[in-house]
Order: C-alpha cells, then structure tokens, then sequence
C-alpha cells in the first residue's frame, strides 16, 4: 500500500470511529466467571453461532477492559467487554439487482430513499437483500480501499425505517462526510408518529444513551457506558392520543429517537421493541428520515434532499384526521 492510500485508511477509520458499530457490556454478578464467547453470544442482537463469536474473539475484535483475550476467558462482575464488528468483507458479497429509489448521484456520492423492511448494511442474519448488495449493482465506481470494493455507507437507519441515506462513491468522499457526521455538521430531520399528546410544541431531549443493564439487546437513557444523545423535537399535528412530530438529530446513537421518545413518555407508533405495535396499520415504527443536508465533498456547495413520507404512514395519517 502506498503512503497516500495508507494515510487516506486512516483517516477514514478515524472519522468513523463514532459511527462504526462498537457494542460494549459492564458484566453483572448474574455472568460472574462466565465464559466470554457464551456471554457474548447471549446477548447479541440476532442470532449467531458460538463459533463465529469465537472467530471474532481470536481475531482481536473483542477486548476485556481494553485487552484482548481467549474465548475460554472467564468474566468477573464490572468486567467491559468490547467488540466491533468488522464490516462483511465486500469482496464476499454479491451485488443484486435492486431497485433503488435514486434522489440525487454524481461521481462523489449518491443519496437514496430507502424504502421500509430493508436492511443497510450485510450484517449476521442479513447477507443479501441489503442496500450495500443493491449499491454494489448499482454503483460502478465505488470507492477502492487496500484495492478492494468498498461500499461508502457513512451512516445507518434502521431496517424499518425509511428514508433518505447517503453514500460515498470514493476514499476522499468517505472522509468529508464521516467526518461531517462526527463534527454533527449533517442535517437530518425525521418525521414520526408518537403515541399521545406532547405537552410542548417543541423541545429538546439530551439524555446520554447506551446499553440497557437489563436486556442487553436494547438501548436506554443511561449514565452508565453511555454517549451524549440529543434529540430536537416539534410538534406538527395533533391527534389527541397521537402527535406528528419533525425531529432533528443533533447526534447519531442507535436507534436514539426511538430511544429518546419512549424516554419523554411518548413511544413511536408500532415501534414493536420500545413501544406498543398495537393499533398500527405499518410493519414497524412510523418513522421516516425526511431531510438529508450535507456540503458536497468535492464542491464544497451545501446540498438538501428531502423525501415524501411513504404511503404506509400517509394511510396513518388519513386515518388519524379521518376520525
């Protein structure tokens, strides 16, 4: 690898230090001298075997206090077990011919309206039917890293959230718009659903969040191995025992306004993990990221996009006012 390329890697991990996935767990005297590639396989999200976590653990990818250890490692109570999960190898991976709903592309970058129930990225449980596999076919020019394919994805929605997401189509794209993500330069506005009556035409929520002690899988607000979160919420409709809300990140933690809005006491409607799904005529939360605004890597002009709300939470909608 040359200098330039070597430099460039290392800015681009740099810059997605904040974004990449990094999951971490303080052990509780429940897991006290448990084996850490049980413990781990436990408490992921999906299902994964113990072999792949085992894999994962000789590779270097999982830390016990900072240090690496053997998957035969026995936790103690107050042990911070870390691991991040490298990226499915591209080169693995199989581009598929996807529709994509293509706002804005040019030879720096594209932004795509991502419809609801797709996944972003290849992950365990999820190695194709993604965006990644659909930009793969798409995109001819993705960016080259180590002289591989890399799909630029810079930053996530949920898999049953829709909207707009933004990619980069080579290394020096990469690094301007993770980097825009980290500074919170990027505008990203959301349009939701929330259950009840907010008390305020708007507000701000900053509360920190990271793991839930209690159910490893989720996320809560927190003081505990946390991040400071902040969410900027305002009320645009009212429906009695549902509100439309525009919400603005002014950060971007997993699943924060999800998070953020069951914390103030107004869960998002159908969110099937941190609310009530009952009642809801969607497969998922109502949730829609709306607005995307960020200065274009290589002009340095400031661009916005912004993307209708689907026909799922439209029919919400027309039921809500149809009452």
């Amino acid at each position: 690898m040359n200098e330039l390329n070597k430099d460039v890697n290392q800015q681009i991990e740099s810059a997605f230090e904040e974004e990449r996935d990094v999951t971490e767990w303080t052990v509780t005297g429940t897991n006290d001298r448990e084996r850490i590639d049980k413990y781990i396989t436990e408490s992921w999200e999906e299902d994964i075997s113990r072999s792949q976590v085992q894999l994962w653990i000789s590779a270097g990818y999982v830390t016990v206090n900072g240090a690496t250890v053997k998957a035969n490692y026995k936790l103690f109570e107050g042990d911070l077990v870390a691991i991040m999960v490298p990226e499915a190898e591209v080169t693995d991976l199989i581009p598929e011919n996807i529709p994509l709903d293509v706002v804005y592309e040019d030879s720096d970058v594209i932004v795509v309206n991502k419809p609801r129930g797709m996944v972003v990225h290849p992950a365990v449980g999820h190695p194709s039917g993604t965006l990644v596999n659909a930009l793969m076919y798409h995109c001819k020019d993705l960016s080259g890293i180590n002289g591989e394919i890399r799909p630029g994805i810079v930053h996530r929605i949920d898999k049953d959230t829709s909207g707009l997401i933004m990619a980069a189509k080579n290394d020096a794209s990469h690094v301007s718009l993770s980097g825009q993500l980290k500074e919170h330069t990027v505008t990203r506005r959301y349009i939701a659903v929330v259950q009840g009556n907010l008390s305020h035409d708007q507000g701000t929520v900053d509360a920190p969040i990271g793991r839930d002690a209690h159910d490893r899988k989720l996320y809560t607000v927190t003081q505990k191995n946390s991040k400071k979160s902040v969410t900027h919420f305002t009320v645009l409709e009212r429906f009695g025992d549902c509100t439309l809300v525009e919400l603005q990140l002014e950060t971007g933690r997993t699943h924060q306004i999800r998070v953020h809005m069951k914390f103030i006491g107004h869960p998002l409607l159908g969110d099937p993990i941190y609310g009530r799904s009952k009642n809801s005529s969607i497969v998922g939360q109502a949730l829609h990221a709306a607005v995307l605004g960020f200065v274009h890597p290589a002009t340095g002009e400031y661009l916005e996009f912004s993307a209708p709300i689907p026909a799922d939470m439209e029919e919400v909608l027309f039921n809500l006012r149809s009452r």
